[in-house]
């Protein structure tokens, strides 16, 4: 159960970055269309990337592909030449990626084009906004991407040869880092959140500084 809800939770991440690149292109890219920018509509998004994030791992969870791994302590997919492990690479990873990568150009392309004509000084900047929080979700899935290497490789070598002994415990202590890096970014993307957080630190420091003087 906890290598299910390992792969279950790691595509619903993944997706949700993918669903706020889609709420963002349609805002440019449709913005009369207001039912695709309405909150039910994103919800039956979020609702429809959960239950596939739920039902995908069925294919090998009911095949016994997720056994127990000795040496590392864990059960996971053994990587190795097999559909399983294509099928959980391509679900969790490939799809999600590449089309966020792709919204994220296609969406540089029109407001390149807008910019060569005279368009709403509005809508420009709009349009200009919401490219910039595309590329900042595009950052935050190639931070992931790139602090997963380790797993990445395992499995491409597991495809040609064994992995060496430990390499899940080599490979998740990088997952394990790039989920609190994450935090971190966003963190520092959301202002909101940020001038909050500082706003309650400043305050609990006045309020100590107060308590040793006094």
């Amino acid at each position: 159960m906890r290598g299910y809800i390992g792969y279950t939770t790691c595509a619903a991440l993944n997706y949700s970055f993918l669903l706020q690149a889609i709420y963002r292109y349609m805002t440019v890219m449709y913005p009369m269309r207001l039912f695709w920018q309405s909150t039910r509509f994103q919800i039956l998004l979020i609702l429809a990337t959960w239950i596939f994030s739920f039902i995908y791992p069925f294919e090998f969870l009911f095949n016994n592909g997720i056994i127990y791994n000795v040496d590392n302590q864990i059960c996971q997919l053994p990587l190795r030449r097999s559909f399983s492990i294509i099928y959980m690479s391509s679900c969790v990873y490939a799809i999600p990626i590449l089309l966020v990568i792709t919204t994220y150009i296609k969406l540089i392309r029109y407001v390149h084009q807008m910019s060569k004509h005279v368009t709403a000084i509005v809508v420009y900047t709009r349009a200009q906004k919401e490219l910039k929080m595309v590329r900042r979700i595009v950052i935050l899935v190639m931070i992931l991407t790139f602090i997963c290497l380790p797993y990445e490789i395992f499995v491409l070598m597991g495809m040609f040869t064994s992995p060496p002994q430990y390499h899940f415990r080599i490979a998740y202590i990088f997952v394990d880092s790039s989920y609190t890096l994450v935090i971190m970014i966003l963190f520092q993307f959301t202002e909101p959140v940020r001038s909050y957080a500082m706003k309650k630190i400043e305050r609990c420091t006045g309020l100590a500084v107060i308590d040793q003087v006094a």
